[in-house]
């Protein structure tokens, strides 16, 4: 069976250098079986991926954007357990979208970060969730996405 490790090199994804906290806070809490990520904002190679749904980025750049908050998501993963197949579970997501005030697909944003987890995780991806909109989100960002992981030994 496929590792999750194996499955990012098979999706051709490279986990880049979790994210440091830019405020007064820790990238991640284990407490018991589970492991708590903070928000992850879209960032891919170094770079913020900023906009607004529905003003100046598209269904698809926000698909993109939440992705990216995946790959960083799951980088957190890796540094906090070391070995990504120690995740038993993706537990929830919290997903927040900046966009303008008309834009109804956040759900579908989302999908971008979700979709990943369940090709990298496969079932054991498969996650409750939250899908919410904002009017302005950390350092400019589109989107933006905290989880919850069960672990194990």
């Amino acid at each position: 069976m496929a590792t999750p490790e194996d499955r990012l090199a098979e999706l051709g994804i490279a986990l880049p250098a979790p994210m440091a906290a830019v405020a007064n806070y820790v990238p991640f809490v284990i407490t018991g079986n589970q492991l708590f990520v903070s928000g992850q904002v879209s960032v891919m190679d170094g770079a913020l991926m900023k906009g607004r749904l529905g003003e100046d980025l598209e269904l698809s750049a926000g698909q993109h954007a939440a992705r990216a908050c995946g790959i960083n998501l799951i980088a957190q993963c890796k540094a906090a357990l070391g070995e990504l197949s120690r995740v038993k579970r993706v537990v929830k997501l919290g997903g927040f979208v900046n966009c303008a005030p008309d834009f109804t697909d956040i759900p579908q944003v989302i999908n971008g970060c979700s979709d990943l987890m369940v090709e990298v995780f496969g079932e054991t991806g498969r996650h409750a969730r939250s899908a919410v909109s904002c009017p302005v989100l950390p350092l400019g960002v589109a989107v933006e996405i905290d989880g919850v992981f069960e672990i194990g030994a």
